[in-house]
């Protein structure tokens, strides 16, 4: 019987109060609940596009700014992902995927090898998109990076609207994980010559 790929977390401050439920084999259906509707969205569209079931339950200081809770529902995500990969044996590890959106173009690598670092590279012409601004998206990865504990780049190779450009940046992510975390059958017990990631 396989063991299922599923976390839970729970993550309160004075800041934020966030319940992640994730599981990795999932079909792409979500419940998101964050406080801030344009990153509601992009979490909807992680999870669709990254074929994860999500549930987002986020109770944050919004009134004073979006970056806590969007840098913590990325601490909680990202520890969902590590703590539902337990032993990573057997999984692809690395996930490349490129993704469009109208002019953009975006390039997501992932590397899913216990060593967490962020290569983020976007230059988004608006500061805000709704009520979330630019900047926290390279926040959110950042967190999700370092507690997840992967090496993640995410680079908008072009584009000109600032949606399209976090849409695509969020859906290649998506992807990307999505095949870094995929089983292969191939591969037996842990994938890598230290025998530990």
């Amino acid at each position: 019987m396989t063991k299922k790929r599923a976390a839970e977390v729970s993550r309160k401050t004075k800041e934020t109060d966030i319940t992640v439920k994730l599981n990795l084999d999932g079909k792409g259906e979500s419940r998101i609940a964050t406080g801030i509707h344009f990153f509601d969205h992009m979490l909807t569209l992680f999870s669709k596009h990254g074929l994860f079931d999500v549930e987002i339950a986020c109770a944050g200081d919004v009134e004073v700014d979006g970056h806590h809770t969007v840098e913590d529902v990325g601490i909680a995500l990202g520890e969902a992902f590590h703590q539902a990969l337990g032993s990573k044996e057997g999984i692809t590890r690395y996930g490349t995927a490129y993704v469009p959106m109208d002019e953009t173009l975006t390039r997501t690598v992932v590397d899913i090898s216990g060593r967490p670092y962020l290569v983020c590279k976007a230059e988004f012409p608006s500061e805000k998109v709704g009520a979330m601004s630019t900047e926290l998206v390279e926040e959110f990865f950042r967190a999700l990076a370092v507690h997840a504990r992967v090496n993640l780049h995410v680079e908008v190779l072009y584009g000109k609207n600032s949606h399209h450009m976090a849409e695509a940046m969020f859906k290649s992510a998506a992807r990307a994980f999505c095949i870094a975390v995929s089983k292969d059958p191939r591969v037996a017990g842990i994938p890598s010559t230290k025998g530990v990631l």
